[in-house]
């Protein structure tokens, strides 16, 4: 389903236009992203971005929301500086657990929409996954085709027992519900989360933390 928005800019609060022209899917009616087959292997955070003259690399969003809202508020004046890079993992808007339902999805909607804009836009673009709990599976994978490659992040998500075991059933039902030929995960990748995919066949990618490089660099 195609939509048509009227471009009065000065009330587009809801940042409608950025979704003009895209088919919709889900029952919530999500932007629909196409399937990509890239496969990054570095990235740098969007806060950083601007810092760094290596662009063969990707751009991405594992950061505290509040480093990356400004995006959304006016994605065209950073355009021609994620163009610089291969390309972009969309945004990463969180979806903690005891946030409202409501503003789980709403934060799914926006993923999806910068990153229908940016491919409109000609960047190359991974689609981030996040989930919450199981209320949020009836709409954390909406929008994505099956196959390719998706990204994901273990950064800040497993750091305890209720955490680790949410993101590690997401996984499952991520993968089942869109059996991706490449996962990319941003930080560590332990194998009782990741092994069994790996076996499966799935293409497992671990970017390294800015943490971990820095930590490293130090010893």
């Amino acid at each position: 389903m195609m939509r048509s928005y009227a471009k009065n800019q000065r009330i587009d609060v809801f940042r409608s236009e950025l979704a003009e022209g895209a088919d919709f899917s889900g029952a919530l009616e999500f932007p629909a992203l196409r399937k990509t087959d890239f496969k990054p292997v570095q990235a740098v955070s969007f806060d950083k971005a601007a810092k760094t003259k290596y662009y063969r690399q990707w751009v991405h969003f594992y950061i505290h929301d509040y480093r990356f809202e400004r995006v959304w508020n006016n994605p065209k004046q950073y355009l021609p500086l994620l163009k610089r890079f291969e390309g972009v993992i969309t945004p990463d808007f969180s979806l903690y657990r005891e946030l409202p339902l409501v503003m789980q999805m709403w934060n799914t909607y926006r993923s999806r929409t910068i990153g229908y804009w940016l491919q409109n836009n000609g960047v190359n673009i991974v689609p981030n996954v996040r989930w919450g709990d199981e209320r949020t599976y009836e709409f954390a994978f909406d929008g994505l085709e099956r196959g390719g490659t998706v990204a994901v992040s273990t950064y800040g998500c497993i750091r305890n027992r209720a955490d680790r075991y949410y993101f590690a059933k997401g996984l499952g039902k991520m993968v089942e519900e869109l059996r991706p030929e490449t996962i990319v995960n941003y930080s560590y990748t332990p194998d009782d989360i990741f092994l069994a995919y790996k076996n499966r066949g799935i293409n497992v990618i671990e970017i390294e933390n800015y943490h971990e490089t820095l930590g490293k660099a130090a010893k």
